[in-house]
């Protein structure tokens, strides 16, 4: 849409990566990044003076504090505290600015635990949330309402700020601490650790039951920038004024069990899977109805077991 500046909010984490890897790989733009320690997103002053003195024309909103399940339940204020400054400060400062195009990363954990599969966009705000990432939902839930909050406001002015709502992500670029890591880091580390050590058993949270729908990064990444350059006409026709976010999907799901016996294959770890049944599940499934995005062209390009063998090797390279 422009060849002006771009600032990608988050650079340095998995999302924000890749949207810099697709970015540089069209050229034609000026790329903005800061890191953490040259800029505190969730410092209202700081981020107004960025603004201010670099002027980008797209923003693109990757910056967030993420985590799995245990993160989310032992630091449930820094969720929702980190994620709701980060939001609100690059929102209204971008708009401040004359930013007239946002695009802003959410999640799928935004729908109600217990919503029809696969999960469409109207599902947003009909039930109750998962439990034990409902903070940072909530957080995830008001940047979606900010955006379409100022394109209501102020899309007289030329305000257009979308949504993307990703299913569970996983690629070059993740986290694989220990015990703050989502579900394939996670197992990709634990098993790893398995088989060099030589342990017989590998225990694993939950029943192996919930099902969940994995996309690589790579191709969220594709996604996002295809969605930011949309031209405005074609994004307001599959979106409304309050329901302006699109889901981004890779079509199919597995279950946590089946996803674990993958990634013990792809490894070579030898011994047994134990579940512990004693942790929380999360919620039962997660799958998104991406068919809006779909029908723009999109589609996913990186099957499950290519993301999954590339993740290994990006774990094997830290």
């Amino acid at each position: 849409m422009t060849n002006g500046k771009i600032f990608i909010a988050g650079h340095r984490g998995m999302v924000g990566s890749a949207i810099l890897r697709a970015l540089e790989r069209r050229g034609g733009h000026s790329i903005i990044v800061r890191t953490h320690a040259e800029l505190d997103l969730t410092d209202q002053a700081a981020v107004r003076r960025f603004f201010q003195k670099e002027r980008p024309s797209q923003v693109y909103l990757a910056a967030a504090k993420v985590g799995g399940i245990y993160a989310n339940h032992q630091f449930p204020a820094e969720f929702i505290y980190k994620n709701l400054m980060i939001e609100a400060n690059v929102i209204h400062e971008a708009w401040a600015s004359d930013v007239k195009r946002l695009l802003f990363l959410g999640s799928s954990c935004i729908y109600p635990k217990l919503a029809e599969q696969p999960i469409s966009e109207e599902a947003l705000l009909t039930g109750k949330l998962e439990p034990t990432n409902e903070p940072y939902a909530i957080a995830k839930i008001a940047g979606i309402k900010m955006c379409e909050s100022y394109n209501r406001q102020y899309g007289s002015d030329g305000v257009d700020y979308r949504s993307v709502m990703p299913t569970n992500l996983y690629g070059p670029g993740d986290n694989y601490h220990p015990e703050h890591s989502h579900v394939v880091p996670a197992l990709i580390r634990r098993l790893h650790e398995a088989k060099v050590s030589g342990a017989k058993e590998v225990a694993i949270w939950g029943t192996g039951t919930p099902r969940r729908e994995f996309l690589h990064v790579d191709d969220m990444a594709a996604a996002s920038v295809h969605i930011m350059n949309m031209p405005k006409r074609d994004y307001d026709a599959l979106t409304e004024p309050m329901r302006s976010h699109l889901n981004v999907g890779y079509g199919s799901d597995i279950s946590i069990g089946e996803l674990a016996v993958f990634i013990q294959k792809i490894i070579g770890f030898e011994g047994q899977l134990a579940f512990d049944r004693s942790k929380p599940d999360g919620t039962p499934r997660k799958w998104m109805d991406s068919s809006r995005l779909r029908s723009t062209g999109w589609k996913p390009l990186i099957n499950i077991e290519e993301g999954l063998r590339s993740a290994y090797a990006d774990f094997l390279s830290k």
